[in-house]
């Protein structure tokens, strides 16, 4: 592994959850009023994008109806538009999807890899870019399920062909689309099949020539190989975020995106 390799300018996802039960920061952004704040932070810190999530995703999160997912997002994002904030919507729920493209979010970044046929139609017709996520559930929020036999690349390489070759059926330009293999339980129950698709971004950016987005921020999996908890997290989660940056990654979720633009500054540094 060299500096020279570094990619030292990947776009940085600040995470917003407008949510009652995210695993590593409960409710603590759910009021508008907090959410608007921690989100003007996250840029301040270094984001160049937000990336609001109106439920959580873990697999104890609950459920939570179309209609609280708009009104959530509805009560936070023309403020941050107001101060210029780069808007990507995490959320898997067509009707979502659909009410964000109409208030201008910039991208979409859906865990199900946009499994909605019906909505494809109109998905070519927008112009945000789609974030697209691989994960072993294929449909819902994450689990706790072993991963499937055999190469994790494989099977991530499978499912890409055949999403990437029906979303630019339906329209949906190349250029709109981004590459997330999904990290953590959207991949397994255990750490392994996220270390292999980790060691294996180059591939996969080489193999489908599209932008990689990479979420490992205070991820189980790096607690678990770290015996940190989430509190703890902002270490063996930097080592991660620097290693994917290493590897390529063009845009990377992050919770803290301060000490990773830190860090990125110094390595590039570093390697000249």
């Amino acid at each position: 592994m060299t500096l020279a390799g570094l990619h030292s300018s990947p776009l940085l996802f600040g995470i917003l959850n407008v949510t009652a039960d995210s695993f590593s920061d409960g409710g603590k952004y759910l009021t508008p009023e907090a959410a608007i704040a921690h989100g003007q932070e996250l840029i301040a810190e270094g984001a160049h994008v937000l990336d609001v999530g109106p439920a959580s995703s873990h697999p104890d999160a609950k459920p939570v109806p179309v209609e609280e997912e708009i009104k959530r997002l509805a009560s936070v994002l023309p403020d941050l538009q107001k101060v210029g904030a780069v808007i990507s919507v995490d959320s898997y729920q067509t009707e979502t999807q659909r009410w964000a493209l109409a208030a201008g979010a910039d991208y979409l970044n859906d865990i199900q890899g946009f499994a909605d046929e019906a909505f494809y139609p109109e998905l070519g017709e927008a112009s945000a870019k789609l974030i697209v996520m691989h994960s072993i559930q294929g449909v819902g929020q994450a689990t706790r399920a072993a991963p499937p036999s055999g190469s994790m690349i494989d099977h991530v390489s499978r499912f890409f062909e055949a999403r990437f070759a029906a979303l630019e059926k339906a329209g949906v330009a190349r250029a709109r689309l981004i590459l997330d293999p999904g990290m953590g339980f959207f991949l397994g129950s255990q750490p392994d099949p996220s270390l292999e698709v980790l060691r294996n971004l180059a591939l996969l950016k080489e193999r489908f020539g599209v932008p990689v987005f990479v979420s490992v921020s205070r991820k189980s999996f790096l607690r678990a190989l770290s015996g940190a908890d989430v509190r703890g997290a902002m270490a063996p989660t930097l080592a991660a975020e620097l290693y994917t940056a290493l590897s390529g990654a063009d845009m990377i979720r992050t919770h803290e995106p301060r000490p990773l633009a830190q860090a990125l500054k110094v390595w590039a540094a570093l390697a000249g």
